[in-house]
């Protein structure tokens, strides 16, 4: 497996789904990583930390460019729970749990986010603006409504299929209502 592409992946698309998803300074993205699905296997088979971490490069090195916040999913172990700076808990007030994730509770992915990050946190949910799904982690529960899928031209992250979403305010008014169309 080329590391060097992961980490390239995970730019690429992350740069995609920014520009489509119109973000703003702050807004956060939600990351939920089977890195057993990125190396071919079945989801949380075989969890990879040297994957993740190239993976979270990639991811953190646009994050911070462009002044976001990063969200990690945990596994179904932990309940999908969210690893976040404690700056975006604190700012969101978002309730946080007593858990560290680990490779086997948590998951690479989220276990290389806590690692990382300045001062992480665990919160069991977050409604986070925009995300990346890679090899089916079910990451929608954490994602504002109304959800937008987003086609990017990576459709794979190493053999992990990638879903990504954007969200948009919903519709209210029925037919006699305007709409600001440059929110969709």
């Amino acid at each position: 497996m080329d590391l060097n592409k992961l980490k390239d992946q995970s730019k690429q698309v992350l740069q995609e789904l920014i520009l489509k998803s119109k973000l703003d300074l702050g807004n956060i993205v939600v990351v939920g990583c089977s890195t057993s699905e990125v190396m071919g296997e079945e989801i949380g088979t075989c969890s990879n930390i040297d994957v993740a971490q190239n993976l979270f490069n990639g991811f953190i090195e646009i994050i911070n460019e462009k002044g976001l916040f990063l969200a990690a999913q945990c596994c179904e172990h932990l309940n999908r729970a969210i690893v976040v700076e404690q700056q975006i808990a604190d700012k969101l007030n978002l309730d946080i749990v007593n858990v560290v994730p680990v490779l086997k509770a948590g998951g690479a992915f989220s276990t290389v986010c806590w690692d990382n990050f300045k001062k992480p946190v665990v919160v069991e949910t977050i409604k986070a603006d925009c995300g990346i799904d890679i090899g089916g982690t079910l990451i929608g529960m954490h994602i504002k409504p109304i959800v937008v899928p987003v086609r990017t031209s990576i459709r794979n992250i190493g053999c992990a299929n990638i879903v990504c979403a954007r969200t948009r305010p919903k519709f209210i008014g029925g037919e006699r209502a305007k709409y600001d169309l440059n929110l969709i």
